[in-house]
């Protein structure tokens, strides 16, 4: 396989081109190459590393060192942005291992110039750099990073790859294997948590930091001192005893074996290679990563990635169905109906992100108080962690406030709900909304479950009526399911949208149906896995059934993180609708009417136990399924199930049910949300008449 072959697998690389250009070093310390990534787009488009681009990268490498009398090469990318790694979409094209070896060998090779070339050479991390771009800077023999550079990480794992392009050996020999295994597994695992600059800095990966506004400045002055020997870099020695090293990768398989029991081979393959980067050599660590890298592009787990972080990249950018954004109404103020814990949380959000006055109202002014010295305190502990300036704390604790009177949102332009789940309660509340509010505001409502068209029913205006469905914990979950009622008119729904967006979070446009999507699927998957229990399957075996699919909890687990009361109130409802695919569990109603928080208990510790009064309220039967059966059961009811809500028209496309169920249930990126996992086990074809998506799409077709 060459290099030219390579280039055939991605005919439509976006080639991001390496300008080589001479500069003159602070301090007489002489010339320097500077090579510059740019792909010609802003920083909405990152530079991303192709075959061709790669190919073009080893061109600038080997003109710089050519540069008569340089002393040092560096390299930095275009404003804002390094590189954002591996073109992830080529890359779901390829179709044969010797392809996907060739790759990662070629890598090898080209950022390898970096380490190996005549002078010494400098990374200079002026912004977002991921895991192929973070791996260009572990090669070179010094790297700078900006203070102000935001999204560093080696994230393959949480795609199903592993830093493959040196990333799994240098990382390790430089910073150790325990602060490696955070970056590489622990932070990849964790939603694909990030580095900012000064972390970096702290870490070890970078030697020295410097403030955004001049950073390429101030970098190449420190070149200059490196150079000329003001400057000697040092690091900490890396604890490379075998206790220590053997600790650290044992840690990462337990938060590997805690996330997902083994269900994807990712992490425990970059596992092994930081393992094995303590005593093997740099050619032996580089080939063990072309091997991974061959595997693993051909599995589907990877296909499945790629396409879950398509979906959530471009799709929840470009919502399907979304009305023309031109007709969004300005939002200068907004009003919460409630005050409680969701309420208080959203209140936050948008005052954070909005940054416009926002009002609390509830029944009387004792909870009013709390809901707004929630909030309050919240703002003081970001300020306090330095991620709000004082004069943004003061500005923002300015904004909110709260009555207990409805008459403050006279002038408000977007108002939620965010009171008990009942329907008569929001019907009230919309009522005596709508008494005080403008004709355009608009009415939006959290509810999970309710039906937003009889919600509006009763109001002169239910055009401009519409569901705003947020996620528990709504600092994390960045889905909003945007439900159109009946009567809802497209400025309402383009206001949603837009407020959406300001407030970071990525809208799915939704029928009004019992549950919209999210909910109704896990409420149909919880129910199954509670049905055999109350059959006679033994509770750990039903709870456990699913954990070879890798989700961020158990079934029970999640009731427990839900509520009783909150689950018992949805099942309710979906049964009302769906009587014969949602039953309501016996079982769960007498934990409810007991007050219980969950079936489990929990140990000293953290392991789950059911305690004697709980296990006295539980009736089963008399059959015990096996954890195999309890799985096809479950995932068979899930696949029948999206296949109704897509006939049904819920959402536009099995994709709109993938992005729900990464975004608002947090399910991992190698089940791709779910419809790529019900593909490739079959279940689709034996529960739902046939797949979801074509063949290749999150999936392989090989040559």
């Amino acid at each position: 396989m060459t290099t030219t072959d390579l280039g055939t697998v991605f005919p439509d690389e976006v080639v991001t081109t390496a300008h080589v250009r001479v500069v003159s070093l602070p301090l007489g310390a002489g010339k320097a190459a500077l090579i510059t990534l740019d792909n010609g787009h802003d920083h909405t488009k990152p530079n991303t590393l192709g075959p061709a681009t790669l190919l073009g990268l080893e061109k600038a490498i080997d003109a710089a060192y050519a540069e008569p009398g340089i002393v040092a090469v560096a390299v930095t990318g275009k404003p804002f942005i390094l590189a954002a790694g591996a073109d992830l979409k080529g890359m779901a094209l390829v179709t044969q291992r010797p392809q996907a070896l060739a790759l990662g060998q070629l890598g090898h090779r080209v950022f390898g110039k970096l380490a190996n070339g005549p002078v010494p050479t400098f990374a200079l991390i002026n912004g977002l750099a991921l895991g192929g771009g973070l791996e260009i800077a572990l090669h070179c023999t010094y790297r700078t990073v900006s203070t102000a550079a935001q999204g560093i990480a080696l994230p393959e794992v949480f795609l199903g790859l592993v830093p493959g392009w040196g990333g799994a050996w240098l990382l390790p020999n430089l910073i150790g294997a325990d602060k490696a295994v955070t970056v590489i597994v622990e932070n990849a695992l964790n939603q694909n948590r990030m580095l900012r600059g000064p972390q970096v800095a702290q870490l070890g990966i970078a030697d020295a930091a410097f403030d955004g506004a001049d950073f390429i400045e101030r970098s190449l002055h420190w070149v200059a001192q490196v150079v000329r020997g003001d400057v000697v870099v040092s690091r900490p020695e890396v604890d490379r005893s075998s206790e220590a090293w053997d600790a650290a990768v044992a840690r990462g398989r337990a938060i590997a074996d805690g996330r997902l029991h083994g269900a994807t081979p990712a992490p425990y393959r970059a596992l092994d290679l930081i393992a094995a980067a303590r005593t093997v050599s740099r050619e032996e660590g580089f080939a063990a990563e072309d091997e991974a890298l061959g595997d693993l592009i051909m599995g589907d787990d990877l296909r499945a990635g790629v396409y879950a972080f398509d979906l959530t990249q471009r799709r929840a950018k470009r919502p399907a169905g979304a009305p023309d954004k031109s007709l969004a109404r300005p939002v200068t103020k907004v009003g919460i109906v409630g005050a409680g814990l969701m309420a208080s949380q959203l209140a936050l959000l948008f005052v954070r992100r909005l940054e416009v006055p926002v009002v609390l109202t509830d029944l009387d002014a004792e909870r009013v108080e709390k809901g707004v010295g929630w909030v309050h305190a919240e703002i003081d502990k970001l300020a306090a962690k330095g991620r709000l300036s004082p004069d943004a704390r003061n500005r923002l604790t300015a904004l909110v406030t709260g009555s207990t009177d409805k008459a403050v949102f006279a002038d408000a332009d977007f108002v939620i709900e965010a009171v008990f789940e009942e329907m008569k309660v929001k019907q009230q509340v919309f009522a005596d909304l709508e008494a005080v509010v403008s004709p355009e505001c608009v009415l939006a409502t959290n509810t999970s479950s309710l039906s937003v068209t009889e919600m509006a029913s009763r109001l002169r205006h239910p055009e401009r009526v519409v569901g705003f469905h947020f996620f528990n914990p709504v600092a994390v979950l960045p889905l909003v399911e945007v439900v159109r009622a009946t009567q809802t008119d497209d400025p309402t729904l383009a206001t949603a949208f837009a407020v959406g967006k300001t407030l970071k979070k990525s809208c799915v446009l939704v029928k009004d149906a019992p549950a919209f999507v999210v909910n109704r699927l896990l409420t149909r998957f919880i129910g199954e896995i509670t049905r055999a229990a109350d059959e006679g399957t033994p509770l750990d075996v039903a709870d456990n059934a699913l954990a070879p699919l890798g989700l961020p909890m158990t079934p029970f687990v999640l009731l427990q993180l839900v509520g009783p009361a909150v689950a018992l109130h949805v099942a309710e409802t979906l049964h009302d609708a769906y009587p014969e695919r949602f039953p309501v569990s016996e079982n769960l109603r007498r934990l409810v009417a007991a007050g219980k928080p969950g079936i489990w208990s929990w140990n000293e510790q953290g392991k789950p136990y059911l305690d004697d009064s709980t296990a006295a309220l539980f009736e089963q039967g008399p059959t015990a399924l096996s954890a195999d059966e309890v799985r096809e059961r479950a995932l068979a009811a899930v696949a029948e199930e999206v296949r109704i809500m897509l006939d049904e028209g819920v959402v536009a496309d099995a994709q709109d049910v993938d992005l729900c169920m990464l975004l608002g249930a947090g399910w991992p990126f190698h089940l791709g949300g779910i419809t790529p996992y019900l593909d490739r086990s079959g279940v689709a074809e034996r529960a739902a008449g046939g797949r979801f998506l074509p063949p290749g799409v999150a999936s392989v077709v090989r040559a």
